[in-house]
């Protein structure tokens, strides 16, 4: 039995054999010893795609030392030892286990605040917000919306500091107190004001 490339030459008359080894190129090589080094990656792993992703692997790092390589007939133990290698890198980088399954498993899905629900609450406090007086709406405004400190707010509206800080307290108060900004938030029933009592017909007569 030869090894890959290996050609025995004619026995010419009156001299001795010669075997003459003549370099296998590196598409030869992979053609005829392709079936034997997959069983060998097949054996490394289970999975028969990863043991066709590992074979090549190996080979091309084979492929880009085939000049460096002086004896041509250790070639299979150099593809050996890559797949070696490449298969005990591979594990080392692996920080959890794979398993073949039939589907893909869905990540849970992390609960979130509600854009609708976000949206719903913007609403009520602005309508909120509207409802203050003017001076207290608009220290609010700059406070928290425009999201400048009382000092430049206070510069905004040519008003002191103090002034700033009482009337945006008492805005907050009175936002804190809203029934309706209450039921908006928390979903329930807004508040319907009281209904005007209905006038006796002697009161009627006591108001003529």
């Amino acid at each position: 039995m030869t090894t890959p490339g290996t050609v025995r030459s004619a026995r010419r008359p009156g001299s001795a054999a010669a075997t003459t080894v003549t370099p296998p190129t590196f598409t030869s090589y992979v053609r005829s010893r392709g079936p034997v080094l997959l069983r060998t990656a097949r054996s490394l792993t289970s999975d028969p795609c990863d043991a066709e992703d590992l074979l090549q692997t190996a080979l091309t790092k084979t492929y880009l030392a085939w000049d460096r390589i002086e004896d041509h007939r250790a070639l299979d133990g150099y593809v050996r030892r890559a797949l070696v290698n490449t298969r005990t890198s591979e594990w080392r980088k692996r920080r959890v286990e794979t398993f073949a399954v039939d589907e893909l498993p869905e990540p849970e899905p992390v609960p979130g605040p509600d854009p609708a629900e976000q949206q719903a609450v913007r609403d009520a406090m602005w309508r909120a917000v509207c409802a203050l007086p003017a001076r207290q709406r608009a220290m609010v405004v700059l406070r928290y919306y425009e999201d400048l400190s009382e000092a430049q707010t206070a510069r905004v509206l040519g008003v002191s500091v103090g002034t700033v800080k009482s009337a945006v307290s008492r805005a907050l108060a009175k936002l804190r107190e809203d029934p309706r900004l209450a039921a908006d938030i928390h979903g329930e029933p807004s508040p319907t004001p009281a209904a005007a009592p209905i006038p006796s017909p002697a009161t009627e007569r006591a108001a003529a």
